[in-house]
Formats: C-alpha cells, sequence, structure tokens
C-alpha cells in the first residue's frame, strides 16, 4: 500500500553530541535546559525522518503534555493546547518571531517550513507572559531552522545534508517530503518542499480530500566577526475537505483553503558582552471557507507585521541582563467579520540569575 524512499546523504567533518543542549525557549537568551528551572522538551529536526508522521502537528502529538485536536489529517488542520488551557494560549515563535494568527488563532499549526529545514523544535510547558506575551499563558512552542542557529566557523568546513522521502498508497496517496542544508564558514542555506495529498473517502455528500503543500528557502551569510544576516521566504497552502469541522449539520459539505506567505528577517550583532538582534517578519492569510455549495463563501484576510529588537546583555558568568522593544500591527478584512485594525506595542527586560543552585528569572513586561 505504501513505497517509502528515504535517501540521507551527509559530509562533515565530525559528529557532536550535546548532552545538555542549549535553549532559547526560556528567557530569550541562550541557555543550557539544566540552568532553566523550567519543563522543557528539545525534539531534534531529525526525529521527523524517524516517525510516522506528515506534517509538524503530527509529530508533537508524540510529546507528553502536548494535546494537538486535529480536525482532518496530515496537516488539514489541529489545534495546539498545552496543559490544559486552549489553543489561544499557547504561542508558536519560528526563529524568533511569533507565527500565530490575528484572525482565528486556529492557524497555529499551519506551520510554514519544510521538515529539512528544522533544527530543533523546544516546547515550553507553562506560564511565559511576561516574556511573551498574552498568548503564552499555557506556554510555548519555539521551532528553530538550521539557517537561523548555524555558527560561523573559522576553519574550512562544509556541511551538507539532503533529506527525501515519498509515499503513494489509496484514495490517489501522495506525500512528498524533500530538501537539505548547506553550511560553509561564513554561508548557511537550507531550503525543502512537503506536500501531501489524497482525494480522501466518500462521506456524506463530498470526499474527506486534502492537498496541502510548504515550500520554504532560508539564507544566513555573516559579513564579519560581528555582524550577520538572516532571511526567509515560505509558501504555504492547504486546501481540504472540512465536512463537519465546526458543526454537526446535514447541510455541511464544507471545504476550506487556507493559504499563507510569510517573510523574515534578522539582522544580529554578536560583541564580547552584548548579542543585539533585530527581527522583523510579515505575514498573509487568506481563509476561503465554503460551507456547502449553496452558501455564499467566507473570505477572510489577515495581515501580521512585527518586529522585534532584544539586547542580551552577558553580566558574567551566571548572569545575564535581557531587554527590548516588540510592536505588531495586525489587519483583518473580512465579509462575515468585518474589517479591523489593531497596534501592539510592549517594552520587556528580564534579569537571569544562578546563585547557588537556584536560577532566577524575573522578569516585567
Amino acid at each position: 500500500f505504501f513505497l517509502l524512499i528515504s535517501i540521507i546523504y551527509t559530509f562533515a567533518q565530525e559528529k557532536e553530541i550535546e548532552l545538555d543542549p542549549v535553549t532559547l525557549s526560556t528567557s530569550l537568551s541562550a541557555q543550557k535546559i539544566s540552568q532553566t528551572g523550567r519543563n522543557i522538551i528539545s525534539i531534534p529536526g531529525e526525529q521527523f525522518n524517524k516517525l510516522p508522521v506528515h506534517s509538524v502537528d503530527e509529530l508533537l502529538r508524540y510529546v507528553p503534555g502536548i494535546e494537538v485536536q486535529t480536525r482532518g489529517p496530515q496537516g488539514s488542520q489541529s489545534d495546539i493546547v498545552l496543559r490544559g488551557g486552549t489553543f489561544e494560549q499557547v504561542l508558536v515563535i519560528f526563529d524568533g518571531i511569533r507565527l500565530n494568527d490575528p484572525n482565528t488563532g486556529h492557524f497555529s499549526s499551519y506551520i510554514p517550513i519544510a521538515p529539512a529545514e528544522i533544527d530543533r523544535i523546544e516546547i515550553l510547558k507553562g506560564a511565559s507572559s511576561a516574556i511573551y506575551g498574552s498568548e503564552a499563558v499555557g506556554g510555548v512552542i519555539n521551532i528553530v531552522t538550521k539557517a537561523f542557529s548555524a555558527k560561523k566557523t573559522q576553519e574550512p568546513d562544509k556541511k551538507l545534508q539532503v533529506n527525501a522521502e515519498g509515499t503513494i498508497g489509496e484514495y490517489k496517496l501522495i506525500n512528498g517530503n524533500f530538501g537539505g542544508f548547506y553550511q560553509n564558514n561564513y554561508t548557511s542555506i537550507g531550503g525543502g518542499f512537503l506536500t501531501n495529498n489524497s482525494n480522501g473517502q466518500l462521506q456524506r455528500g463530498a470526499r474527506g480530500f486534502f492537498h496541502n503543500n510548504t515550500a520554504s528557502l532560508s539564507l544566513k551569510q555573516w559579513i564579519n566577526d560581528h555582524w550577520n544576516i538572516a532571511l526567509r521566504s515560505a509558501f504555504d497552502s492547504r486546501d481540504f475537505g472540512a465536512q463537519n469541522f465546526y458543526t454537526t449539520f446535514v447541510s455541511d459539505t464544507a471545504s476550506e483553503k487556507v493559504t499563507t506567505s510569510w517573510n523574515q528577517l534578522q539582522l544580529q550583532y554578536q560583541g564580547n558582552k552584548h548579542i543585539v538582534a533585530i527581527n522583523a517578519g510579515y505575514k498573509a492569510v487568506k481563509d476561503h471557507f465554503a460551507f456547502n455549495p449553496s452558501s455564499v463563501a467566507n473570505e477572510n484576510h489577515s495581515y501580521l507585521f512585527q518586529t522585534v529588537v532584544i539586547d542580551n546583555y552577558h553580566v558574567s558568568t551566571n548572569a545575564n541582563l535581557v531587554s527590548g522593544v516588540q510592536y505588531q500591527q495586525k489587519w483583518i478584512r473580512s465579509n462575515d467579520r468585518g474589517n479591523h485594525n489593531l497596534n501592539q506595542m510592549a517594552a520587556f527586560i528580564i534579569w537571569n540569575q544562578i546563585l547557588n543552585r537556584f536560577s532566577y528569572s524575573p522578569s516585567v513586561r
């Protein structure tokens, strides 16, 4: 019923095993998990190829403490819940930029990234609103990609990784997942494509079809020993049968199509004491929902522009001070919800201290 092809090619001079990996989830600064005092799970990106999953939300279902409320298969639609909260109380961060949709909050699982680009996924359980804002009441899911997290190397060193998988099956099921990552001294490039398709089983007057596709490309370039710039562009399209996703009516033969474009920029300075990062992102989402063929479709367009400036000051071996400002501008244009604009600005400061085997992270936002 299925054909599986897996090609993995890796060229590197050496392999490293991190027994205590670094995390960015707890306080916007790099800390070892053993020193954070927080409940954190870190999933390497390679796990995607080792488990029977076809989307990021399916991968998260294997993490203890996370409830993924799935309505459709293979990334069609799902909500992410942590510690009994709601889907609106879980913040998804993508290389330092929040991904939550300003329209409904339902699209946080529509992560525009190919699996080949993922370095790790960090899950922070528990309230973090003082650091990240109101969406982080239940917790944070932080997705870190290989290109954006790549470090500059001094010695001539090249790394190339290529992954490809394919599956075919009943109901014209076709899955494809391929991508790669390349890194040399000053340049890192990642990209890939993920596709899940099926005509679906016959339901009541409709089929449970899905055609979900994601393409992404990222680049990081070190300008000199202190400055680097990173860019990303991605496109995500989900077209699926949504019968009885929202109602139990007999007249419900719904279908839905959600398209997302994502563009991101990061400029970073690394000095002896300070690490300063300027992040900016723009997200545009178009949601077309038809309850049945005779009804007027709901057309929702949402846009999100955001920028975050963070300064991480290394005070001492066991202390650092994180401060920054954040700005968000949200637009919604909808034929059933109206037109709305919202502007938000926040300033925050966080003190991280390790003292006598205790870790302290007071923060104000």
